[in-house]
């Protein structure tokens, strides 16, 4: 009697088991984005669009204010210093672009922009920046973010003297305005698949995972196929 039982709870076992499988299948769809989409795409950003620009101004530090008061106070006279960044398609041969290096997603921002120390008026400058771009899956949002981190900037005809400061700045700007950058929710890349004469499946994306190759990133996506 034992054995009977247990041969027919093995069957049923084995049939949901079985049944399970054939309900959900799994696949992966891998994306690949290469530098010439990146750059057709700036392209038509700069082309048809304001060029994108950072308020610099909110990031400053108390520093300029306690300056400031030790020697005499504000000025009184309304600034028409907008102390902004903002980016540039190229300047001086550096080109606003996306790059795939050795794993790493490598961003060179050429940029124009002004700034006003205290007491010293508005001074404008040029340069360009390095960034990094770091991706990270997001599960609790369900979505691939990018964090853009700056690494360095140059900035032109001073010899590196004020590269540090913007680049705390402008570091301070993009976390505040950007970071983090949605690029995909999962959600999004979920949908219904209609088969012709047959019926309708749904294709749920349940993971997302980011390969940087040299001149690529590759973005694949895990889905289950199921019965809605």
């Amino acid at each position: 009697m034992r054995k009977h039982s247990f041969a027919a709870c093995l069957a049923v076992f084995l049939f949901f088991s079985f049944a399970t499988a054939q309900s959900v299948q799994k696949a992966e769809v891998t994306v690949g984005l290469n530098e010439a989409f990146f750059d057709a795409l700036l392209d038509s950003v700069f082309q048809n669009l304001d060029p994108p620009r950072f308020t610099i101004a909110q990031e400053k530090t108390g520093l300029d204010d306690l300056v400031a008061s030790f020697l005499g106070g504000p000025s009184e006279t309304p600034s028409t210093c907008d102390e902004s960044v903002k980016l540039l398609r190229e300047i001086n041969g550096v080109r606003t672009a996306v790059r795939f290096r050795e794993g790493r997603i490598y961003v060179p921002l050429a940029f124009s922009g002004n700034y006003e120390p205290p007491f010293v008026g508005c001074v404008e400058f040029t340069g360009w920046a390095e960034t990094n771009i770091d991706l990270e899956v997001d599960q609790t949002g369900q979505r691939l973010v990018g964090r853009v981190r700056v690494v360095n900037v140059n900035l032109n005809g001073t010899g590196g003297i004020g590269g540090t400061m913007i680049a705390k700045l402008l570091q301070r700007s993009i976390d505040k305005n950007m970071n983090p950058i949605e690029i995909m929710k999962f959600d999004k890349l979920s949908f219904l698949l209609p088969i012709p004469n047959s019926g309708t499946l749904r294709m749920k994306a349940t993971g997302v995972q980011s390969d940087v190759a040299n001149g690529s990133l590759n973005i694949k996506v895990a889905y289950e196929f199921s019965k809605p």
